[in-house]
């Protein structure tokens, strides 16, 4: 049984899924993202962001280019209040689905381990 990692991001702002929102993926410690894209239409990424033996063990970020997408939605750039969001987290069973959610407003955000 292999597990994989994937993100779901919400706009409680608009009340929609947050379509066009960058990401990147890092190994904590290591500089090169591990996966990258853009949220599509259901707020999610194009596929689990890592599965199978590419899961492993360890610390990771996601960094969430909230500011860019806020820009997107009719917010002001000197309105702004978040710019990036990272979060971090760690995979302690690969064999296990790992779901990071990220529930976005104005200013604010949530997160937590989904399912």
């Amino acid at each position: 049984m292999s597990g994989r990692l994937s993100i779901h991001v919400l706009d409680t702002s608009l009340g929609l899924p947050a379509e066009g929102l960058a990401y990147a993926l890092y190994r904590v410690g290591d500089g090169e993202p591990l996966a990258a894209g853009k949220t599509g239409p259901d707020g999610r990424g194009a596929g689990p962001l890592l599965s199978g033996e590419a899961l492993q063990p360890g610390l990771y970020e996601i960094r969430f280019e909230a500011g860019a997408y806020l820009q997107t939605t009719g917010v002001p750039a000197a309105d702004l209040f978040f710019d990036q969001i990272p979060i971090r987290f760690r995979v302690g069973d690969p064999t296990q689905n790992y779901h990071v959610p990220l529930i976005l407003a104005r200013y604010g955000y949530t997160t937590y381990r989904g399912s």
